[in-house]
């Protein structure tokens, strides 16, 4: 069965701000199967304030919740809000089972952002509507729950980490002589290597492909 871990990232996410949220784990938000494997966003509640707060066109999270600062240990979940005006303000109301499956707690304190990239494992006939595809093509952002945007694909790379060349036709692994990225990250100037890279195209071979979202107004401006 194909199957791709798409990465979206958000080029609008560039302050770095965020919001401490009281964190409260809820039995009436489900944690399924599908949510733990990845293919599906855990849903979490918010009210309209705290919304407008974390300005999140897509309606998709980061939560922060510091273990040990000192040792600069963290745990970050991605979550896909909804609107509650049962929840108090500077309040996120997530799933119990996995506030207790990774942090061992019902109610925590976390800082709250707009998310800068998330990840979501499609399969089947999601995923078969990126074979053959290339880098810088364009697919409909519902594929990955976010209907209204596009996804431009940005790279990708095979099971063993080779990345896809924008430059290299058709989906094959090839060794390339590389002098910068993707492939390859000189560390000295005018140092060149040797790498194993994949072509361009998406292929059955390839499990990540790395996406940027965008408006279709802005795909519009970009072909003009």
């Amino acid at each position: 069965m194909v199957e791709f871990k798409i990465v979206v990232s958000d080029p609008e996410v560039s302050d770095g701000k965020f919001i401490k949220v009281k964190v409260v784990g809820s039995e009436n938000l489900s944690y399924s199967q599908d949510m733990k494997s990845g293919k599906v966003l855990p849903t979490a509640l918010i009210n309209q304030e705290t919304l407008k707060l974390v300005n999140t066109p897509y309606g998709v999270v980061t939560l922060r919740v510091w273990k040990d600062k000192a040792k600069n240990e963290k745990v970050k979940f991605t979550f896909r809000v909804r609107v509650s005006n049962e929840v108090p303000a500077n309040t996120i109301y997530v799933p119990k089972d996995l506030l207790t499956e990774k942090l061992g707690v019902n109610e925590v304190v976390g800082e709250l952002f707009r998310a800068k990239a998330f990840q979501v494992v499609v399969d089947g006939d999601k995923a078969r509507k990126f074979i053959g595809l290339k880098v810088g093509d364009v697919v409909d952002a519902s594929v990955v729950g976010i209907p209204g945007r596009l996804l431009r694909i940005t790279g990708g790379s095979d099971n063993t980490g080779f990345p896809m060349i924008p430059t290299l036709p058709g989906p094959a692994k090839r060794v390339l002589l590389l002098s910068s990225p993707p492939g390859f990250h000189p560390r000295e100037d005018g140092e060149r290597r040797r790498k194993y890279v994949r072509g361009n195209t998406i292929s059955e071979e390839i499990v990540q492909i790395n996406t940027v979202l965008i408006t279709p107004e802005k795909l519009q401006q970009v072909r003009r």
